[in-house]
């Protein structure tokens, strides 16, 4: 089964259902999937062929969704990037995929233009700019109208993402049609999905967050509404206005909708089932989640780029924190946690006993290595299981609790602590909007815990935190932060993960210099 038979059964069911949102242009299915066939066209006329790498730098926009399914009609690789990289980052990525061409847009030209490809791509721009071969526009009106259909292999490659890079290069990570139809499912499944679902499109679509929102609607007929640039008032309006029914969001996209002043004027009562991944969601969050939102569903979903699903908890509201068992195609262990990547498949842990997770490679969803990086597969990848760099325990119920990565925990006197249970304790300070900790270098203990705090605006002290943690339910007196820095907002990437390296390097903003130790 490949992407492109299944969005034809779509259209076939549904002609007339509503399938794309944008501000106020809207397309049927039946309509998309004209689109998508004059872009195919004339995609394979300009020479793209199957299996061909095709880079897409362009926000959650009508042109990106059309581009990915012209893709998968032609057998073609929808390669995505990030339209926030720098030219190297840009260059880089586009001549490691060795890419036929570049889809971009005003937001990510001075990156492509000022590249320098092995190569020369086939520049293609969503406006007509200085240095495009052919525009968007150009796509669909001069388009051939129909185009010779390859025959395709549900094994074949359907898109390839790229990792963050914050452990060193961009890493490829190729997924064939049967890992995208697989995780897609298993999306579906796992978050309770309906026929005419509807979701908010703003995950981007290089992330697989992302991909997997637009897949999961496009099977069931669904509206995929999208918003290219996020903001919280605009996100509740697209709620509001198109009866969204289902969110599957970062924690962070989650609080600034529901801390936004006029939170309250929105109808969202459509809104009945929402899923979250990509980073911890605190408890105080889970909480106000429930409170203002009253989902029906409430899921946590725990996965990566490389296997779509670890696990699924189904019912956040019950047991905050966990990210449950394992997903649908999946099967989980926790072993002992070596940072050098000594351990094995067979290192497993006790229940209650923190370690690394790993991840079945069996899995119908998993990837079977890196892009050109036989170094990074052989390290991701030991006895036909991913090894996730996560750390975390498996509860007596069975239950998995990610806290931490390896390369984050810290080990204070010889007492190892994972950031994530400091953090939600301060977060369940009233004062306390965000906090972060990391590991400080100290003569005496090695490492100290040290806290950066966002405040919620009114005045808050590292006295205070301390009491607070002092008397915070199973809270060890070796894991209280030892420092307290406050600061305007805690660095993050552009898809909510926060950005530990920075707070370590010095790139933040503190407020009135406040660096405040305390004495334990």
């Amino acid at each position: 089964m490949n992407l492109d038979t299944l969005l034809d059964f779509a259209v076939e069911r549904y002609p007339n259902h509503i399938a794309l949102v944008q501000d106020q242009k809207s397309y049927t299915y039946v309509q998309l999937q004209k689109e998508v066939e004059k872009v195919a066209a004339s995609l394979q006329r300009l020479g793209i062929q199957k299996q061909e790498r095709v880079a897409v730098i362009l926000k959650n926009r009508i042109e990106n969704v059309m581009v990915y399914w012209a893709l998968q009609k032609l057998g073609a690789i929808y390669t995505p990037l990030n339209h926030r990289l720098s030219t190297k980052e840009v260059e880089y990525c586009v001549n490691d995929a060795e890419a036929k061409a570049v889809v971009y847009e005003l937001a990510s030209q001075r990156a492509v233009l000022g590249a320098n490809f092995t190569e020369k791509p086939i520049l293609i721009g969503v406006e007509d700019n200085d240095g495009v071969d052919i525009s968007y526009p150009e796509l669909v009106d001069r388009s051939p109208g129909s185009y010779e259909k390859p025959s395709l292999d549900e094994n074949d490659i359907s898109i390839m993402l790229y990792t963050s890079g914050t452990t060193g290069r961009p890493k490829g990570v190729p997924r064939t049609h049967r890992n995208e139809y697989a995780s897609a499912m298993a999306h579906i499944v796992q978050n309770q999905y309906q026929l005419w679902e509807s979701t908010l499109g703003v995950m981007p679509l290089y992330h697989t967050m992302g991909v997997r929102s637009m897949l999961s609607m496009a099977f069931l007929n669904g509206k995929f509404a999208l918003l290219p640039d996020f903001d919280s008032g605009d996100a509740l309006e697209i709620v509001h206005r198109e009866k969204i029914s289902s969110l599957y969001l970062i924690p962070t996209l989650y609080h600034d909708m529901l801390t936004h002043p006029d939170f309250h004027n929105y109808d969202l009562s459509s809104l009945e089932k929402i899923g979250y991944a990509g980073a911890a969601m605190t408890t105080a969050l889970v909480n106000q989640c429930v409170e203002l939102l009253k989902p029906k569903v409430f899921v946590n979903h725990y996965g990566s780029t490389e296997v779509y699903t670890f696990t699924i908890c189904p019912d956040v509201s019950k047991k905050p924190g966990s990210a449950g068992k394992p997903g649908l195609h999946q099967n989980i262990r926790v072993v002992k946690a070596d940072p050098d990547g000594n351990s094995t498949a067979d290192d497993i842990v006790g229940k209650e006993e923190v370690g690394e997770i790993i991840a079945n490679l069996d899995s119908i969803e998993a990837f079977k290595g890196y892009w050109n990086r036989p170094d990074a597969t052989s390290k991701a990848i030991r006895d036909g299981w991913y090894f996730t760099g996560d750390i975390g325990l498996i509860d007596e119920d069975g239950d998995l609790f990610v806290v931490g990565r390896v390369d984050d925990m810290i080990i204070s006197g010889g007492e190892n602590i994972h950031p994530l249970e400091v953090e939600d304790c301060l977060t369940q300070h009233p004062k306390v909007l965000e906090a972060t900790v990391i590991g400080e270098q100290d003569d005496r203990w090695g490492q100290i815990v040290s806290a950066y705090i966002v405040s919620k605006g009114e005045a808050v002290t590292a006295q205070e935190l301390d009491e607070f943690c002092k008397n915070y339910p199973n809270m060890s007196n070796f894991k209280r932060p030892r420092k307290y820095t406050f600061v305007k907002e805690i660095p993050k990437s552009p898809v909510g993960k926060i950005l530990r390296r920075k707070l370590r390097e010095g790139d933040f903003e503190a407020l009135h210099n406040q660096s405040e130790p305390v004495n334990q």
